[in-house]
């Protein structure tokens, strides 16, 4: 199986490439798979009944939940883990912090070592489209299929303090911070 990408040509507004045309590759989007049919699936995988797996759905839904915004991050098996963060102003004085200064409450997903391997090696396919929405060319990935890690390496495309932030580790050295977002909690605009 191939991811399928498209790059469109498109008339850039504004920055360096103002009024030029460039070929902007963006994921080609799958319908957004039913809750009911991912359901259906795990219970066929599993050989457990619907029932059982809606139920066992629905309870690790809720503790995953309950659990991060307790603050801790919580493993989704197979997938990774995840846990909420914030993005905030930093200040000199303690006498300046208050909740004002949060700018936006996030959620983090740190990807299982697994899942990154699988994306790395899964073929991407480009379909090229010009201007007229006429396809002129298709490409088939020969990259060294990179996977970024937005906690540890930041991508060079992304604006400054944006992902890719260094999380601070935890007093017991498991490397979870429990809930903020690498730039520890408080970072300048």
């Amino acid at each position: 199986m191939a991811l399928k990408v498209k790059a469109t040509e498109q008339k850039i507004k504004i920055g360096k490439y103002a009024d030029t045309y460039r070929y902007v590759m963006a994921p080609e989007l799958y319908t957004s798979l039913n809750q009911n049919k991912v359901i259906k699936e795990a219970a066929l995988r599993s050989g457990v009944s619907r029932g059982v797996m809606q139920a066992c759905w629905d309870a690790a839904g809720e503790v995953i939940k309950a659990w991060a915004t307790e603050g801790h991050s919580v493993a989704i098996p197979g997938l990774g883990s995840m846990r909420f963060g914030l993005r905030a102003k930093s200040v000199a004085n303690v006498n300046e912090v208050k909740t004002s200064l949060i700018r936006s409450r996030r959620i983090i997903f740190t990807p299982d070592v697994d899942l990154k391997d699988e994306l790395a090696n899964t073929a991407i396919q480009i379909t090229c489209y010009d201007r007229n929405g006429d396809e002129v060319k298709r490409v088939t990935s020969s990259d060294p299929g990179t996977v970024e890690d937005p906690e540890n390496n930041p991508s060079p495309d992304s604006p400054e303090g944006e992902g890719g932030l260094t999380p601070n580790p935890s007093p017991n050295g498991d490397g979870n911070d429990n809930g903020g977002d690498g730039d520890d909690g408080m970072t300048e605009d």
